[in-house]
């Protein structure tokens, strides 16, 4: 009976690991959970341009590190974290608009309506760039569904 009941938890344990897995996935984040490969989400903002963020300026939001080039960026983050944290939890835009989520390229990346919208390079950023309005409605809707699926579950064939 004893072993039945070890099964029985180490399955619940295995499937509560699993779901959080999953979850976990709403975010795109590399190595020890850091967005953006490490870029500052601000500077996109404030520069125009990409720039690395040092690990001594953090702040965690939605499950995921971020790095800022330096702590007024990172309180600004802070204070706003809707306008500055990337749209589409820094998957590809142009991914989630054809129902895939893709890793990025941190120098792919578009500012429309105060949004951070990366993409996956520059060539698929090209693709993104033809019709900006009609594939961030598409990837809206998309996401809703996709959000939560692992990257594996989106990019089966």
């Amino acid at each position: 009976m004893n072993v039945f009941k070890s099964l029985k938890i180490a399955g619940l344990a295995g499937a509560l690991l699993f779901s959080s897995l999953s979850f976990a996935s709403a975010v795109n984040t590399g190595d020890n959970d850091v967005a953006i490969h490490g870029y500052d989400p601000v500077a996109y903002f404030t520069m125009n341009k990409p720039i690395e963020g040092k690990a001594k300026y953090t702040a965690t939001y939605d499950g995921a590190i971020y790095r800022f080039a330096s702590a007024e960026n990172r309180d600004l983050f802070k204070a706003n974290t809707a306008k500055y944290a990337p749209q589409y939890g820094g998957y590809c835009a142009m991914g989630v608009a054809l129902n895939k989520k893709l890793d990025v390229d941190p120098s792919a990346f578009y500012i429309a309506d105060d949004k951070l919208y990366l993409n996956y390079n520059a060539d698929v950023q090209k693709k993104w760039l033809q019709d900006v309005p009609a594939n961030v409605h598409t990837a809206d809707r998309v996401w809703d569904g996709i959000e939560n699926l692992s990257v594996a579950e989106t990019n089966a064939e």
